[in-house]
């Protein structure tokens, strides 16, 4: 990898991660579409990492209330405070880590385009109909445990790339009747386990593999994904309820469109 693919690649990685929008079609997309070599499996682990900083650092104001009131309600048998929200996010992150045992072994075969053109197309009218039709005042914190189940079930459709986790589990947010922000943030804030899972897997597979690194390039592309995971965070939900999704379902319909022209075989 040259330093145009590491940032590109990274920065990439940090906006699309939190983006309606599917950041592994476009890690899978963008090399192939420009004919750059495959990133090495060690470079998907230090973006990851470099995302997981992100979204830590972002929410550390709640997070800290939320792991000592999940803490205490171990021990208490009783939720208070945060610890609702808690139990939300490791509950509704079981669907997919179950999920992710059982798609790793078909990873490379949902990896085709023509696929990512598919779920990108069809889960972003998806994404565009529950904006529409859905939505309401809810927050994260009044979330009921028939939510987390729809949530945490529609969060495991996202092991197949082109569907977004950030998306789909928006889109159920706002068929439930969450607020765009509410749907936004508990989206995020679920992503932090799925994150660590993600790149645990990965970091087994790249022990096991015995890959060589470039340290300079592996810093690199974790702080150039941080940076921009934060920022991506931070103006998304900020201008969320001033934009929509729309603007996100657009692009989805020309990004799939694209793909079709590409890939359909003539």
């Amino acid at each position: 990898m040259d330093w145009l693919q590491i940032i590109v690649l990274a920065v990439l990685q940090g906006l699309t991660e939190f983006l309606p929008i599917s950041s592994s079609a476009h890690l899978i997309l963008m090399p192939r579409l420009l004919e750059w070599q495959d990133q090495q499996l060690v470079f998907d682990v230090a973006v990851h990492v470099g995302t997981l900083c992100a979204v830590l650092l972002y929410f550390r104001h709640q997070l800290i209330p939320m792991l000592r009131d999940w803490g205490l309600s171990i021990k208490t048998r009783e939720l208070k405070g945060e610890a609702s929200l808690a139990w939300a996010v490791l509950l509704g992150t079981i669907p997919v880590g179950a999920a992710g045992l059982v798609a790793n072994h078909f990873e490379q075969a949902l990896r085709h385009p023509l696929i990512i053109a598919f779920t990108t197309i069809g889960f972003g009218l998806l994404l565009g109909w529950s904006d529409r039709s859905g939505g309401g005042q809810r927050n994260e914190h009044d979330i009921r445990w028939r939510d987390i189940i729809w949530i945490g079930m529609a969060q495991a459709l996202a092991l197949i790339p082109g569907t977004s986790r950030s998306g789909i589990t928006m889109t159920v947010g706002l068929m439930l009747g969450l607020s765009r922000t509410a749907s936004a943030r508990f989206s995020f804030l679920l992503s932090i386990p799925v994150i660590v899972l993600a790149g645990g897997l990965k970091t087994i597979e790249l022990v096991q593999s015995n890959a060589p690194a470039d340290i300079g390039a592996l810093v690199a592309g974790a702080a150039l994904s941080a940076f921009s995971a934060y920022a991506c965070i931070h103006f998304f939900i900020k201008l969320l309820d001033r934009i929509g999704m729309m603007p996100f379902v657009v692009y989805r319909l020309l990004l799939g469109t694209v793909l079709f022209v590409l890939f359909v075989p003539k």
